[in-house]
């Protein structure tokens, strides 16, 4: 450990290995290491599942069939198929250790019954969520977006989204509070109302993003990995090792060192310290430089069926707007199965989270539990969130924020690029990426 180092990584949460590999790829000399045994920090996938009862400390049943044909996420999420997540695992030929499936459904719910999300104007005329008159001004609203281009003034039909906010665009296609909800949670995937005072080309973009996602497979605009999200550190993590990087797994991490004005210099495990110029880490390696900003509730659950009325889909998400049920944050439920390589034949993992609003969390996912039953097996968490105190740029000591409670990786993504331009100066640069390896990597 006594070599000097560009970066070191702490930690083998997705975040990390992301960052990890990313460095690499630019060219920095990277070590990276963890003080547990196994790869995924908070994100891992636990396996068997005698692994998850002993998590949670529960009896282990022998109704869920083999232990070892089980993977479940700890935080499941899905990936947009053109979000990017795919963008960065495509550019940087991580996709080669990965196969993914399409997720079968993408629905919404309203008035305690759920429906699939619109996104064409076909879907929208046929759609349980709205009236008739309220379809067709939905299906023009989707005509706008689909039509519009940012760099073709013409097309934004006397309403220029880059000064004017969301709420005023809907307003003039006359959407009522009921299809705004839905369109800014289930399609923009917003998880609050802020963005309705922000510019609209932002919203359009994220629409455009989900309907070119959904263009791409058909069923759903999600995908998610065979075998569970656990691969996907390990993919990057090859990533990283074939640029350059060195790997350390279980090895305590005794301090951070840092030197004059307050900057990094290092980091010591036991008698030994690994110099550097800059560290990348999860809120757990640097509680003096983080600050709890909330709480995300999440609930493991397995089922012997799939959700009702989602035609038997073997996986599927579920937003519930915060609206549907006075809350300030939206509800997420989402479904993978023995399709997935994440199950015993015939078992299904759903997930329930939220942003914890009150003193009794488990009472503000009742909603999407209920959606889920009858449930065999439940497994409770209640996680704190924590956000970096500072920007990482006197002290070179870069830190992640905790993962939240929505069930896809847009905004992981959004927290990882803007890291890597804290500590890089640079936007990432795909182009950097060779994307054929060598033969020996296939």
């Amino acid at each position: 450990m006594d070599e000097e180092y560009d970066a070191i990584v702490l930690g083998t949460g997705l975040k990390e290995c992301i960052l990890s590999g990313m460095l690499s790829v630019s060219g920095k000399k990277v070590l990276h290491i963890d003080r547990n045994k196994y790869y995924g920090g908070e994100s891992a996938s636990i396996t068997p599942l005698e692994e998850l009862f002993k998590k949670f400390n529960q009896p282990p049943s022998e109704k869920f069939g083999r232990g070892r044909d089980w993977n479940v996420d700890l935080i499941p999420k899905f990936l947009m198929a053109n979000g990017l997540l795919v963008k960065l695992l495509i550019h940087t030929g991580v996709t080669r250790y990965l196969e993914f499936k399409s997720v079968e459904g993408s629905y919404v719910y309203k008035g305690g019954k759920i429906a699939k999300v619109p996104v064409d104007q076909k879907e929208a005329l046929a759609s349980d969520l709205m009236g008739m008159f309220e379809k067709r001004r939905f299906r023009n609203f989707l005509v706008y977006v689909q039509d519009f281009k940012e760099d073709d003034p013409k097309t934004w039909k006397d309403f220029d989204p880059t000064t004017q906010n969301m709420k005023a665009l809907y307003e003039k296609f006359g959407l009522d509070v009921n299809t705004q909800d839905f369109t800014g949670h289930a399609l923009a995937l917003y998880r609050d109302d802020d963005y309705l005072a922000q510019p609209a080309v932002q919203t359009i973009r994220r629409i455009k993003l989900y309907s070119d996602s959904l263009a791409r497979y058909g069923k759903s605009p999600y995908l998610y990995p065979m075998y569970g999200l656990g691969e996907l550190p390990q993919g990057f993590a090859r990533l990283s090792a074939i640029y350059g990087g060195t790997y350390m797994l279980d090895k305590p991490i005794d301090e951070i060192v840092v030197g004059e004005g307050g900057k990094v210099v290092g980091v010591r495990s036991g008698s030994e310290t690994a110099k550097c110029k800059q560290v990348y880490c999860d809120p757990s390696y640097v509680t003096d430089k983080v600050k709890k900003t909330g709480q995300v509730i999440r609930c493991i659950c397995l089922l012997d069926h799939p959700i009702a009325n989602t035609k038997d889909a073997l996986s599927t998400q579920i937003i519930i707007p915060q609206k549907q049920l006075g809350r300030k944050s939206d509800v997420y439920v989402s479904l993978v199965s023995y399709t997935h390589q994440v199950s015993a034949k015939g078992w299904f993992v759903g997930m329930v989270s939220t942003t914890v609003e009150t003193n009794d969390p488990e009472s503000e996912i009742k909603a999407g539990l209920d959606l889920l039953q009858p449930i065999a097996q439940k497994f409770v968490t209640v996680s704190d969130y924590y956000e970096p105190t500072d920007n990482g740029l006197d002290s070179q000591i870069f830190i992640s924020q905790s993962y939240d409670a929505t069930t896809h990786f847009e905004t992981t993504c959004m927290d990882v690029l803007d890291i890597f331009k804290r500590g890089t100066g640079e936007d990432f640069d795909f182009s950097k990426v060779k994307t054929d390896l060598g033969d020996d990597e296939q």
